[in-house]
């Protein structure tokens, strides 16, 4: 039997933040706790508001506040006035960090003020982060004296007509806010990172100009319901403290309508779906009013709206929640994932009327579609069974990867929407939010794209501590309703789950109520691991691993450790797992160039255990839960491929296991989908992206650089696709997309490294359905011989047509893992690795581009479209082993500009390619082309056995 295993710092965190918590967070019971009216005006600060606007609803009842004349912001130390002066208009700010809202509607942290207005210029570059603010070395207090004491936010705004009922609205906050507005202060010590509050300022509010000021207090994640980083990154120095969310101001008069959405029941067969139209109209007068609150739904891309209308009276001062009769359609409009269909989105629209007057109203979208949730294939290992989903009936595998925004939580659409590009190019079809809700825009492009949304609560803070005060279970039944109002009508988001820890059955039970109260209705999950709660049952998921396992790891179903009931780090495909990975991921040397100084790069290549800054702060060691060098990674690049003598030889070293390892990790997932016991359902590679330029956990970089790790994704989720499974050796195939596939064939060739081949195989004509993966379609006959290396071609035609070409390097001296020492760990300890270092002998390949520019598709029409066409010309069988092309700045005769050339905007279809001689592959992407500065496109094309050349990408002629 393996040892007990110790249980991992993640977990331990939570315990820890528990009993600090209790201790240091002090809350006034009557900010955070939901209040069963509406605060009156003569004490605004005595109680909180539980029915206000969801600022998603898009209610014209609402201002953001800082919209148009910005934010002003101030350490304490410097503006060491009361807040009773400093939010008094006309009060001096000069001096002060001027800070504009950003994409979300929000002023952001204190170092994005800092940033706005000049600061530390370069701030991701190298350690240029540490040397401006200082760095934290642990999840919890604040350290840093310039970020230790509170900062002031401070705006002014114009009372609106009817003042009388105005509402401060606060989205959330970062640490804790002391909140005042003309020199009365209306919240103290009000906290909760994602917990809506309102406070009734009307009575406060005079004609003219108006001040709110917010003293925000120093974050501390193991005593707050807040936000912070884990292990993911550095710390960000301010510890996140800010305002992430928008402060708005709610006005209208004598009635206001918010709080719209629809709860829909749609029929299991998708036949129809029946919506019943909610919205809350309070009164804001001090005498009853009546009026007409009316509900439309459009359908998708216009057409004839079907409205309902309702008389209300509402008593003075109160609010009521109008439910209007229920809404039939038949046939709706599906929402599907992009992958199986299109994203119709319905519009709802609400308004309030008094006398034949619009007092005001709210447009919103939302989806039609269907999940199921439920545990299937019992087995020893997964004894209640695995978690698996259907959207709209059909059962998928879910495949993607954790988000992490911007280190200091800037929000910009238009990131969103490059970074929707990648994942949509890349073949996932799911991303997982671990505490760090987004924007409602975040949503918005989302459904519109058709990308899946996991949703949740964090690990290893105070959101994992096992007992709260009153006051602190109050504020987390009111971030559940905040959060389940953010979630409930955005189709993307199928499901929401606790993390590591399974809730409490007092969190389970304040959660529940919360997303009750708001409409939202799941699905829920009780955790990230193998664990269970009282309602919700057990989890079916598990979790890692976190660092360096070879590419066979993935294909282990039988490794677990019986001890262990969470099943954390048994990653191989079998079950859910909902964060796991090869660890570190080395981008291009052109990323490289962006964020790494000349030391940085020379420690990179030349030692192993040195602390990469841009992993993250956990120092030198390399086992456990520490992920703060490359060594397993190195470790296993040099046992595999040979030791590398400069920085462009270990990168290009790194990208082809990087590619190797992640492509493994999905296609193992995807093969053994239809195991019957313990089938693997879903995986979630642990990140998919990060908030700062990384060396560890992402799919791609925060440039937007597609590394090997991107294109083994991609290779591995394509919609029509063969895989070599790296378990039993045959062919798989698979068909991940939303139509049925006819006339498939599948041909699989051995090559030897000198270019000869060794076996041919072809399939017959195959029909997949949607959603089918067929396995042992074809079993190729391998070399034998000891340290052989070999290649294995997967050549995909559709009536003839070449849809789909896979490439593996293999050896015949296997990687093989010693388990005894490896389940329970987040990464593999190796008996002995595979012997591919014979890829290192590979003759020079001739390889030649062509390649030609167009317009692309869309409303931006500087997008455009570049096409490579890759040929091997090698006279002798040379494989042309992992071709890249890029897209760069260069002059008409072909010569690329110096510097930083490459177009960060250029999205590939396919890439890191492998040919034999007489073969020729396509490539395309994506570019805008404000992006070449007025340069000329130019494609450079380089490979591992191949010299770098450059072309003019010339335009296509017109059709």
């Amino acid at each position: 039997m393996a040892p007990p295993r110790t249980a991992p710092p993640r977990r331990a965190l939570a315990t820890a933040a528990a009993a600090l918590g209790l201790l240091a967070l002090t809350i006034r019971p009557t900010s955070a706790a939901p209040a069963a009216t509406t605060p009156t005006a003569a004490n605004p600060a005595a109680a909180t508001a539980t029915r206000f606007p969801d600022p998603a609803t898009g209610s014209s009842a609402l201002t953001d506040l800082g919209a148009g004349g910005g934010w002003k912001v101030l350490s304490s130390a410097t503006a060491t006035q009361s807040g009773s002066r400093i939010s008094t208009a006309g009060f001096n700010t000069a001096g002060w960090l001027s800070v504009a809202n950003d994409g979300g509607g929000a002023p952001g942290t204190e170092i994005n003020a800092l940033l706005q207005n000049g600061s530390c210029p370069n701030v991701f570059s190298s350690t240029t982060m540490k040397s401006c603010f200082g760095q934290l070395t642990a999840v919890g207090p604040e350290t840093i004296k310039q970020f230790s004491v509170p900062w002031w936010y401070r705006t002014d705004f114009t009372a609106p007509p009817a003042a009388a009922g105005a509402q401060l609205v606060l989205n959330g906050v970062i640490g804790a806010a002391d909140v005042w507005v003309n020199g009365t202060e209306v919240a103290t010590a009000a906290t909760g990172g994602y917990a809506r509050t309102a406070f009734d300022i009307g009575k406060l509010l005079r004609a003219g100009t108006n001040s709110l000021a917010i003293e925000v207090h120093p974050n501390n994640p193991n005593t707050m319901l807040t936000v912070d980083d884990v292990d993911w990154s550095q710390i960000p120095p301010d510890n996140n403290t800010g305002i992430q969310f928008p402060v708005q101001l709610q006005s209208g008069a004598p009635l206001v309508d918010g709080n719209a959405h629809v709860v829909q029941n749609t029929a299991a067969d998708l036949s129809s779906s029946t919506l019943t139209v909610k919205t809350d109209v309070a009164n804001t007068s001090s005498s009853a009013q009546s009026g007409t609150v009316s509900a439309s739904v459009t359908p998708p891309g216009g057409g004839a709206p079907i409205t309902v209308h309702q008389d209300v009276t509402v008593a003075a001062g109160s609010t009521s929640t109008v439910s209007f009769a229920p809404i039939t359609l038949s046939k709706p409009q599906v929402w599907w994932p992009y992958q199986l269909g299109a994203q119709p989105l319905y519009t709802l629209a609400t308004a309030v009327a008094q006398h034949g007057s619009t007092l005001n109203s709210t447009s919103e979208t939302f989806g039609i579609r269907t999940v199921d949730s439920y545990l299937t294939g019992a087995s020893s290992a997964a004894p209640a069974g695995v978690r698996a989903f259907k959207i709209n009936g059909t059962p998928l595998v879910i495949r993607g990867g954790g988000w992490d925004p911007d280190l200091f939580l800037r929000y910009d659409p238009a990131d969103t929407a490059k970074q929707i590009g990648l994942l949509k190019a890349m073949g996932v079809n799911t991303v997982r939010l671990e505490g760090h809700f987004m924007p409602a825009d975040w949503y918005q492009q989302m459904d519109a794209a058709g990308i899946l949304v996991n949703a949740g609560f964090q690990c290893c803070d105070f959101w994992e501590a096992t007992s709260y005060t009153g006051a602190q279970q109050s504020l987390y039944q009111l971030t559940a309703q905040t959060i389940g109002q953010t979630l409930r009508d955005h189709p993307s988001v199928f499901s929401f789950q606790w993390s590591d820890n399974a809730p409490t059955a007092t969190q389970e039970a304040l959660a529940l109520k919360g997303f009750a109260a708001a409409d939202y209705g799941g699905p829920f999950i009780s955790s990230a691991e193998y664990n269970s709660s009282p309602q919700l049952g057990t989890s079916g998921e598990k979790e890692g691993p976190y660092d360096w396992v070879p590419p066979n790891y993935w294909y282990d179903t039988s490794h677990y450790d019986s001890t262990d009931s969470t099943r954390t780090n048994a990653g191989g495909a079998w079950g859910f797992d909902s964060e796991q990975s090869g660890g570190n991921t080395i981008p291009t040397l052109d990323s490289i160039n962006r964020f790494l100084s000349p030391a940085d790069q020379a420690a990179l290549w030349q030692k192993p255990g040195a602390n990469q800054y841009h992993d993250n702060y956990e120092g030198t060691a390399h086992t456990d839960y520490h992920f703060g060098t490359n060594y397993n990674l190195d470790t296993a690049i040099s046992s595999r491929y040979g030791a590398w003598s400069s920085l462009a030889q270990y990168v290009e070293e790194a990208q082809v296991q990087n590619y190797e390892d992640t492509r493994a990790q999905f296609e193992a997932f995807i093969d053994h989908s239809t195991n019957a016991t313990a089938p693997s359902t879903g995986t979630f590679y642990w990140q998919l992206n990060k908030g700062w330029p990384t060396l560890l956990w992402s799919l791609y970089n925060n440039d937007g650089d597609q590394a090997g790790s991107y294109f083994g994704a991609q290779q591995a989720n394509r919609p029509l696709h063969a895989l070599y499974s790296l378990d039993d050796h045959a062919v798989t195939l698979d068909n991940l997309g939303g139509r049925s596939q006819a006339g498939v064939t599948v041909e699989a060739k051995v090559y030897n490294t000198a270019g000869a081949l060794l076996d041919d195989q072809s399939s017959g004509d195959l029909t997949l359905a949607s959603q089918q993966v067929a396995g042992a379609v074809l079993k190729p006959k391998l070399p034998s011989a000891a340290n052989t290396v070999y290649f294995v071609e997967l050549l995909v035609k559709q009536h003839g047509a070449l849809v789909d070409r896979n490439v593996y390097w293999n050896s015949t001296t296997p990687d093989v893992v010693d388990w005894s020492k490896t389940i329970g760990q987040p990464q593999s300890t190796m008996t002995s690795y595979a012997d591919l270092k014979a890829l290192r002998n590979l003759p020079q390949a001739s390889v030649t581009a062509t390649a030609t520019t167009s317009d692309q598709a869309g409303p931006n029409s500087s997008n455009k479209l570049v096409t490579v066409t890759v040929t091997n010309t090698s006279s002798k069988p040379t494989v042309g082993f992992f071709l890249r092309a890029d897209l760069r700045r260069g002059t008409a005769a072909g010569t690329e500009l110096p510097g930083d050339n490459e177009l960060q905007s250029s999205i590939w279809s396919d890439n890191d390619t492998t040919l034999w001689p007489g073969e020729s592959e396509t490539l395309t992407a994506s570019y805008d082309s404000a992006d070449l500065h007025g340069a000329t496109p130019v494609v450079s094309l380089s490979g591992w056995n191949a010299p770098k050349t450059d072309v003019v990408a010339t335009a296509a002629p017109r059709s």
